[in-house]
């Protein structure tokens, strides 16, 4: 298989783009005049190629996203369940309490994202202790969330 640049103008000699084309060897490697059609159709094939690979791998990064937001999604549910537990109220009544699990994953450490747990629920009556545990084995190798990137190739 050959590599050629540029349009037909460039088969002809007269300068050229930027694109590239694709052509495989035909018979003794000699370009003639029907050689020019043909060489659109390849590389329209090899550009339908490129785009369906683009494709393929948007929707391995879009189910990539998926899992990790969904895993997110379980995760702040049992979180809203157990501080219902904890205050003894539904989610409508519950004070403002906020536990952002990225800000916990960027501590340097277990202790300290222990003290950010304790700190936020400073105000609740019952043991933490317990929820907080759990918090932080539930949290272990997630990754925080970064807005969706799109890749260019």
């Amino acid at each position: 298989m050959s590599v050629a640049t540029g349009g037909s103008e460039a088969a002809a000699g007269g300068g050229g783009g930027g694109r590239v084309f694709f052509q495989s060897p035909r018979g003794g490697g000699g370009g003639g005049g029907g050689g020019g059609g043909s060489s659109r159709e390849e590389a329209a094939v090899a550009a339908a190629q490129v785009q369906q690979r683009r494709q393929q791998q948007g929707k391995v990064t879009v189910k990539y996203d998926r899992k990790e937001l969904r895993k997110r999604l379980v995760l702040e549910e049992w979180i809203v369940e157990q501080l219902g537990q904890l205050y003894g109220c539904e989610e409508e009544e519950m004070p403002d309490v906020e536990i952002d699990i990225d800000d916990l994953l960027d501590a340097a450490n277990e202790e300290e994202r222990a003290l950010k747990l304790q700190e936020t629920l400073v105000d609740c009556y019952k043991p933490t202790e317990e929820f907080i545990k759990e918090l932080l084995t539930r949290i272990r190798g997630m990754r925080k969330l970064s807005p969706p990137q799109k890749k260019s190739i």
